[in-house]
């Protein structure tokens, strides 16, 4: 069974420095975490952030791209983990078809966000993850008339992204 999920927060792991994106179901209090990388993590805070640039970032051009191929993002679905490594989906709409594509849910995450698609989660992985979330770690969000917004520790993320390495972007460890 899905269970619609919405980005709650952004923060990082403290143990080895890594973002996380915290998902809540829309309709309760579970949360899964999910650890991303550097240049994800990035993407998901300028598009809660409604930072806009005058060039296309990397998950705007595959909007546009998948919108000039006329299709549509219709959700996102995180359907597993293995192994440490979850594994997503992009619910495609072209031309009446509906087309499933493999993704990593940091991107497809992204995309939601851009597209206002609907993001799923296997209750099984609601069910399996247990978090404690303490609030100096993440960056709370409140949903204001559709759009959500950074609150609070939002200058501590805003300072990490503008502290990153090249050679960070890349590195993954959960």
């Amino acid at each position: 069974m899905l269970v619609e999920v919405k980005v709650q927060s952004l923060g990082l792991d403290r143990t080895n420095e890594t973002p996380v994106v915290i998902l809540q179901e829309r309709a309760g209090d579970r949360v899964l975490p999910i650890w991303i990388g550097a240049s994800e993590a990035s993407a998901i805070a300028m598009q809660l952030a409604d930072w806009a640039f005058s060039r296309p970032l990397t998950h705007d051009l595959l909007v546009s791209v998948l919108k000039g191929l006329g299709g549509s993002l219709d959700r996102v679905v995180i359907s597993r983990v293995v192994d440490n490594t979850y594994f997503a989906e992009l619910v495609i709409h072209r031309g009446g078809e509906i087309i499933s594509v493999d993704a990593r849910p940091s991107d497809s995450i992204a995309m939601a966000l851009r597209t206002k698609a609907a993001i799923f989660a296997d209750e099984g992985l609601l069910e399996e993850v247990s978090v404690e979330i303490s609030e100096d770690e993440s960056v709370p969000l409140t949903q204001t008339e559709g759009s959500l917004e950074i609150q609070a520790n939002a200058e501590s993320l805003k300072d990490y992204l503008r502290k990153l390495n090249p050679e960070d972007f890349g590195r993954f460890t959960p």
